[in-house]
């Protein structure tokens, strides 16, 4: 699926319709430059999906975890599996009972379950994106 976003209005409405289908144990892969609206994107998720947590993007802790259902989890600042792995990365994709957020997946492609949901965001114009969506269900 291709859609085109012009608002954030437009993302939240889609973050709505995306969380409508998930379920525990769902993995999310978010693809996408700085300021794409990857970290905007799970902002609206995790409120759609009824957890009022502030969202703060956890580059710098590498995860976080919201409402005790979602695991949000950031790859950027890591440059080696071996770097992911030994942040317990695998745990938290085993995690059965909480939803799997990943910003920056690339590192890890070939660990991610092959019905991983890929949401990729390509910056059009200030407030304009083309978010791809594969594997949604």
């Amino acid at each position: 699926m291709e859609v085109s976003t012009h608002s954030t209005k437009e993302t939240k409405r889609l973050a709505e319709q995306i969380a409508k289908g998930l379920k525990p144990g769902d993995v999310l892969a978010l693809y996408g430059e700085l300021g794409s609206g990857k970290t905007t994107f799970t902002n609206f998720l995790v409120k759609a999906l009824g957890i009022f947590d502030r969202v703060f993007s956890p580059t710098f802790v590498i995860a976080r975890k919201y409402g005790g259902k979602i695991n949000h989890i950031d790859l950027y600042r890591l440059t080696t599996k071996k770097e992911v792995l030994d942040t317990g990365f695998e745990e938290l994709l085993t995690d059965r009972d909480s939803i799997n957020i990943i910003e920056w997946p690339e590192l890890v492609e070939d660990l991610l379950p092959a019905h991983t949901i890929k949401i990729k965001f390509e910056e059009i114009g200030e407030n304009s994106r083309k978010i791809y969506v594969q594997n949604l269900h």
